[in-house]
């Protein structure tokens, strides 16, 4: 069996496959385009998907009929038409848990960066522009006590909660599709409605799977019934924000500032007017990005693969429902 890796990963992954005895073909080079990526997807029995620039639509698996499971290394998976997979029975891997306290840490570096303006003050260091004291400039705020609202407490939203709590006792809010005991009983947390969640949220961090029909759900209406002094946080997908609306809501401060590691579109362009708002912050989508994340991904992405190929239920999948355990 072929198994098409799209990306370099950490090499435990690849080892793990070719222990396993799967032929394993990874691209010489990673800037594909469409035509390339297809060909490769063609050649193959399995795909290990690295990233989200291509679509695993109903046209991907018309031209793709003999690919048999996909393993996405990531925990999202909106990129892939479940409805479609499930229809052909082709079970869709994915990388929970071993990400989660990393993606929580970036989103509490996040909000405590944007209280405190540290990618505006750390650019005016890089630029010379240090300047005299000033009791008034560039103020930021304290956390301490304040109420943090999560959109999605699941994993990560439950990281990030836990240490927002331990090191600013923040009250925690949440609004999700089911309610979360553990964090109701560990944290103190308070399940809201969307609107009291906006509304009452201090820090309001996204941590929710995204559908296309939450697309924009952060809008000029929902950033208008927020604190004047809140600050969004989105490590999540960008979907979620309409940026032309964000951008004035901080200009015309109706929200305090903005925290993001995905961004509307994405790769957000150099000329975004958000880089220039001292109120912002902006990662490159690097939630994940540390060595024990990555190398526990590649390893649950081979798992799946692997199990796949032996008959067996693969131990993280997207759409459970259709899969028997056969191939």
């Amino acid at each position: 069996m072929k198994v098409f890796v799209s990306k370099r990963i950490p090499q435990e992954g690849i080892n793990m496959l070719k222990e396993a005895g799967l032929e394993v073909f990874i691209p010489e080079h990673e800037n594909l385009s469409h035509e390339e990526w297809l060909i490769h997807c063609q050649n193959n029995d399995a795909i290990l998907s690295v990233g989200a620039e291509f679509k695993y639509d109903k046209d991907f698996f018309d031209q793709c009929p003999d690919i048999k499971t996909i393993a996405l290394y990531s925990v999202g998976f909106d990129h892939v038409d479940i409805m479609e997979a499930n229809r052909r029975n082709i079970p869709i891997g994915n990388t929970p848990d071993v990400l989660s306290k990393a993606t929580s840490d970036v989103a509490f570096l996040l909000m405590q960066s944007v209280a405190r303006r540290a990618s505006y003050n750390f650019q005016k260091v890089k630029d010379g522009n240090w300047g005299d004291f000033d009791p008034l400039h560039a103020l930021g705020q304290e956390l301490y006590g304040k109420t943090l609202g999560i959109l999605g407490l699941g994993r990560i939203g439950f990281e990030m909660a836990k240490k927002s709590r331990a090191a600013f006792d923040m009250k925690i809010i949440y609004h999700n599709r089911h309610r979360n005991e553990e964090a109701e009983q560990e944290l103190n947390a308070a399940y809201v409605s969307f609107e009291e969640l906006i509304a009452q949220s201090d820090v309001l961090s996204i941590h929710a799977s995204f559908t296309p029909e939450q697309k924009d759900l952060f809008n000029g209406s929902v950033f208008e019934k927020m604190k004047s002094d809140a600050i969004f946080i989105n490590t999540a997908r960008g979907g979620f924000q309409n940026e032309k609306d964000l951008y004035e809501a901080l200009t015309e401060k109706k929200i305090w500032g903005a925290g993001l590691d995905v961004t509307n579109p994405e790769p957000m362009s150099k000329e975004s007017p958000l880089l220039e708002l001292s109120n912002v912050c902006v990662l490159p989508h690097i939630g994940s990005a540390t060595i024990e994340a990555r190398t526990g991904m590649a390893k649950i992405a081979a798992e799946n693969i692997i199990a796949f190929f032996k008959g067996e239920k693969i131990p993280y999948c997207a759409n459970p429902e259709v899969y028997s355990g056969k191939n």
